[in-house]
């Protein structure tokens, strides 16, 4: 386990090339302030292709301020954010739709739309963003249902759904585009030990398959080790420690060790 490594200065804040071929996601010296906090403190981190990162923290760390800045949804106050070699914050709006369209976001609520049905969900951008006919985005929506296990379900609703089911089809619909690049904020949150299980081998088993680069937010420590490859710590704006789940499993660091182990005592504070 070691601290990020420093990728040194970027020339320009431009949309030129990747500085590694095989980096997705690049955080650059990333600095972000919201009201009177600074929430990212110069964070240096990059994702490469098809490497799965779970970045984890204390509530309020910078998180999911971290997965907005990747998909473009906020912009840094200092440095770049890089993803397939563009950077985020130089892209025109269109431009910026399509790089989305090679991203897929499973939210922590699932955020499945009541009124479709689920068939309608997972078929919500083909029908939005690719001139496919019905018949060929139906087909679409079956494969994507099946990938996730659930064949057979295209004219329920989602209430009609358990909350594991729910998050796996949230996670068929954000498959729909066939992304490279997988955003995941907080993918067990809610789901019963076992059928957090379920998703956390879903998951890993497609990032496998796809050879898709995601980043995953998560407290669940149960989650990051089953899914990652590596994992980083968000303390105090920055990333205060990376490495592979064993690294991180086996570190001295007092305050890795406190959070990971979940316990009162430590140099971690109550918020």
């Amino acid at each position: 386990m070691h601290r990020a490594p420093d990728l040194g200065s970027v020339p320009g804040r431009d949309a030129g090339p990747a500085l590694v071929p095989n980096v997705a996601i690049e955080f650059s010296d990333v600095w972000k302030r919201l009201g009177r906090k600074e929430v990212l403190r110069g964070v240096t981190l990059s994702v490469g292709r098809g490497e799965s990162l779970v970045i984890i923290g204390r509530s309020g760390s910078g998180k999911s301020v971290l997965l907005k800045h990747a998909i473009g949804l906020m912009e840094p106050d200092r440095g770049i954010v890089r993803v397939n070699g563009f950077d985020v914050t130089k892209l025109a709006d269109r431009e910026l739709f399509e790089l989305r369209e090679g991203m897929g976001m499973l939210f922590q609520a699932g955020a499945l739309f009541d009124s479709m049905t689920i068939g309608e969900n997972v078929g919500l951008a083909l029908r939005e963003h690719t001139p496919l006919p019905e018949v060929q985005i139906e087909i679409v929506v079956a494969e994507k249902l099946a990938l996730v296990g659930l064949t057979g379900t295209e004219s329920q609703r989602p209430s009609a759904l358990s909350g594991g089911m729910k998050k796996r089809a949230a996670l068929a619909r954000a498959l729909a585009m066939n992304p490279k690049i997988m955003l995941y904020d907080e993918p067990t949150t809610g789901l019963d030990p076992i059928t957090a299980d379920v998703v956390n081998r879903l998951i890993r088993q497609l990032q496998q398959r796809l050879k898709i680069a995601s980043i995953a937010v998560t407290h669940d420590m149960r989650s990051a080790y089953h899914i990652a490859d590596r994992i980083a710590m968000l303390h105090e704006g920055r990333i205060h420690a990376i490495g592979t789940p064993a690294e991180i499993q086996a570190t001295r660091d007092p305050i890795v060790r406190q959070f990971i182990e979940g316990s009162s005592e430590g140099p971690l504070q109550p918020t």
